[in-house]
């Protein structure tokens, strides 16, 4: 089942066409990473998907219910985190993750219950302290918590990691790694390293439209180069196969990249063989995610 399903998405700003025919489909469970520049439209289509823009074209179902802008009924399967989560600073987390189930008509024992597992997972329990004294990574946790409050199908975050330091990414990253298994996540970055880590399928949003998406490691196994790093025994066999092979480039005192050129890895191997050269190790280069972006952005 596709959890979001977003078909020819058109969105207008005066003369400014940010969407041009955006479709992109979510699968059900797991971690899916929307991954453009700052500026690529990845908000614009999130808020779309909120119902809080209106589109000029295309359609978005939400658990197979369209969405309506201005009518929130499919928001009962969101929650939602904006780069920017606003608090009210003189509650503490508990005091506002209580205000927060109170106000959406959630059962008292059951804002207690589900309270406490969330300030738990987000690491806030027993956190007494109020929200204004809270650093960035504190907000973006607890805002994290209150997303997750109403049991979502959907966990959408605009940019969750992108203003915070290593420490803070992290323990983002290791919250919605682990809520997964709750909720399907969806969440937009222009932070390469994070998706790479965590996600279990991308989508690459460029010019208002997506140019690549599918599951992350298929888009990987799909693009492999044809480039080589070779480690030798010795630094001397090193430096003779840079001087031979104008495919080869020393990385290293003992490590060099080859790719295919003129010359093959058939011809390279076939030369070490009867040189005799003794080899530490081959290994096939796996495309980057960042290489992978780079294409796409020069398409």
């Amino acid at each position: 089942m596709e959890m979001l399903q977003i078909t020819n998405l058109k969105k207008r700003f005066g003369d400014k066409e940010v969407l041009k025919g955006v479709t992109l489909a979510v699968p059900e469970g797991g971690v899916f990473g929307f991954i453009g520049k700052n500026g690529a439209g990845k908000t614009t289509t999130m808020k779309t998907v909120l119902g809080l823009l209106k589109p000029d074209e295309g359609t978005i179902l939400v658990a197979d219910e369209p969405v309506v802008y201005g009518q929130t009924a499919t928001n009962r399967y969101i929650g939602y985190l904006p780069d920017v989560p606003e608090f009210y600073d003189f509650m503490t987390p508990s005091e506002y993750l209580t205000f927060c189930g109170e106000i959406t008509g959630m059962d008292k024992k059951d804002i207690v219950t589900r309270r406490e597992e969330l300030l738990e997972l987000v690491g806030l329990s027993g956190e007494k302290h109020r929200i204004k004294g809270f650093s960035r990574g504190m907000k973006q946790r607890l805002g994290i918590a209150q997303a997750l409050l109403g049991r979502p199908k959907l966990l959408i975050c605009d940019e969750p990691t992108s203003a915070l330091d290593p420490v803070g990414r992290k323990e983002i990253l290791d919250i919605l790694q682990a809520v997964k298994e709750q909720t399907t996540v969806l969440f937009s970055t222009h932070i390469l390293s994070d998706v790479e880590r965590i996600c279990t399928d991308i989508a690459f949003l460029h010019d208002g439209v997506v140019c690549m998406q599918g599951k992350l490691s298929e888009i990987k196994s799909g693009k492999r180069t044809e480039e080589y790093r070779i480690e030798t025994e010795r630094e001397a066999d090193a430096r003779t196969l840079a001087e031979k092979f104008s495919e080869c480039a020393l990385s290293g005192e003992r490590q060099l990249l080859f790719r295919e050129g003129k010359a093959t890895i058939f011809e390279l191997m076939r030369f070490l063989a009867d040189k005799e050269i003794e080899i530490a190790g081959v290994e096939r280069m796996e495309p980057s995610l960042e290489s992978l972006f780079m294409e796409v952005v020069k398409k």
